[in-house]
This record gives C-alpha cells, structure tokens and sequence, in this order.
C-alpha cells in the first residue's frame, strides 16, 4: 500500500501538451484538469481557463486522450460568479452532474455549485445550485466526487477564512452523500505540516482506488498558484491519509490520474510555463 513506485508520477514519462496556454504571463491559466473515461473508450476531460476575459469551465472529449474537441463550456459571467476553479464531472443514471468551484463575488468565499443535465451539451444552460458543506468562515473549492451508483463521496479543498490575509492556507476534508446533494462533512483527513514544503497546506487532487492520493502543497503564502505535488496514503484509520515524507515529488499541480483498462494509467496537470502562463499537459503510463 506505501509503495510510491506503484504511484503515477509527472515526469517519469514523455509529455504532451493537451490545452496550451490562452496567452503569456501570469493568470493565463489552463488546467485543474478532472478526467473520465466514457462507456465508448472516449476521454471526457473538464479543466479550467483563465485569461483576459475571465474564467470558464470546459467540457471536451478526445479518442486518444491527448488531441481534444471541446463539447460546451461555462464562463463564470454565465453561472453569476466571480471566478471559477476545478470542477468534477460525474455520470449518474439519469444523465450528468458537475460540480462547480464558485467564487463568491467582493469575497474571499468559494462554495459548491452544482449543475445536471440529461446530457453533456445542457450543462451549458442549466441552472446553478449552491451546496452547503461549510460554515461561517469557510471557504470550499476544488472537488473530487465520486458515485458508486449508491454511495456518494466527495474530497473538497478547505481555506479558513477567520484571518484576513490568511485565505490560502487550505486543509482538505472528506464529505459523504445520500444523493450527492445534502452532504455530511466529516473533517479534515489531508492538512499542512508546520516546517514541511507542505506548511500552508495540502489540497487532494486524485484519489486512486486502493485509497492512495496525490495533493498539491506549498511552504508560503508567496507560493500561491505554485503549488508542487506530493504523495499520500491511508492510514487505516477511516478516511485519513498521511503525507509521505520526501518532499514534492513533481513541480506541478492539479495532478489527475486517470487508470485505463489496460492497466496504464494516463496523467492530466496543470505545468508552469517561464513566462507564468500554465498549459494542461499528459502523460502515458503504461
């Protein structure tokens, strides 16, 4: 179970860009990448832009997972919030669901927002409904969710929000569902480490099946948007996960890993560019 050779790891394979950069320089951004694989072999790819005339969420769908046409997409002016960050596509047995990471206009919160639709190409218009998974002075964003056709889980990024200033420090908390609606939080299972390179926070960005994950950390608030991956593992104890020592493994962050029938695995994440834009790129682990 704490073997991290068996852990996909950037790097360790050719790369690949899947979405370049919108423009160059910082916050032209595309990335957060969530990623499935459709009943027909396809990839369904969801990631995040933002450049210039703001933030959007976009669905795409590729035969290779590395060449991909877009299917719809939803800017942050069309769902009435301010900026838009991660979203988790999820198919149920009446059509799809996407949960949103909504920015609260004039504030440092985020919440949950979720759209349905029957099909991929009505999530464009559907209308968006706030969650409720936080308190007063919390801040929730970047979901990982999971649907077992039964069962709902769900591993959301926590920044408290009690100190001004203080908003990127983020924890992440494990949530259950009936009906991937009301949710019950049942805490934090990933948090920052004092003194560590993960020192103001640890976000889970893909959990594997065996309960491994991967999570993006940084030392300092000046680390914020370079934040670098790192490995965890359950510790036996419900749904906690402990940090692997060793430090980052990858400079990268938002790392998704996406297991093939094959047995493979192909990577999706957000990489740093020299000029401070971010590109989505792949990899191919056979």
């Amino acid at each position: 179970m704490n073997d991290i050779t068996a852990i996909p790891i950037p790097g360790l394979a050719s790369s690949e860009v899947a979405v370049p950069a919108p423009a160059e320089g910082t916050q032209r951004w595309a990335g957060a990448p969530t990623a499935m694989l459709d009943p027909d072999g396809a990839t369904l790819l969801t990631y995040r832009v933002r450049d210039a005339a703001g933030d959007r969420v976009v669905l795409a769908r590729s035969d290779d997972g590395v060449r991909f046409e877009t299917l719809t997409e939803m800017t942050s002016k069309a769902l009435g919030v301010a900026m838009v960050e991660r979203a988790a596509l999820v198919r149920t047995a009446t059509g799809w669901r996407l949960y949103h990471s909504c920015a609260e206009p004039g504030t440092k919160a985020w919440w949950i927002g979720l759209q349905e639709s029957r099909d991929l190409a009505g999530l464009a218009t559907a209308s968006l409904r706030r969650l409720e998974m936080e308190g007063p002075l919390e801040a929730f964003k970047d979901p990982i969710v999971r649907h077992n056709g039964s069962d709902w889980q769900a591993w959301v990024c926590r920044h408290p929000l009690d100190i001004p200033g203080a908003e990127d420090r983020m924890s992440t908390i494990y949530a259950t569902s009936d009906d991937g609606i009301s949710w019950r939080n049942h805490g934090t299972i990933l948090a920052a480490r004092p003194g560590e390179w993960d020192a103001r926070g640890a976000r889970l960005t893909t959990v594997l099946p065996d309960g491994r994950a991967c999570y993006d950390g940084r030392a300092t608030p000046a680390e914020n948007w370079l934040e670098r991956t790192g490995l965890a593992v359950p510790t036996g104890t419900g749904a906690q996960l402990r940090a692997l020592d060793g430090g980052p493994v990858a400079d990268v962050r938002y790392l998704e890993v996406l297991a093939l029938p094959s047995g493979g695995h192909r990577l999706y994440y957000e990489a740093r560019r020299r000029d401070g834009a971010h590109e989505l790129r792949t990899e191919l682990h056979s």
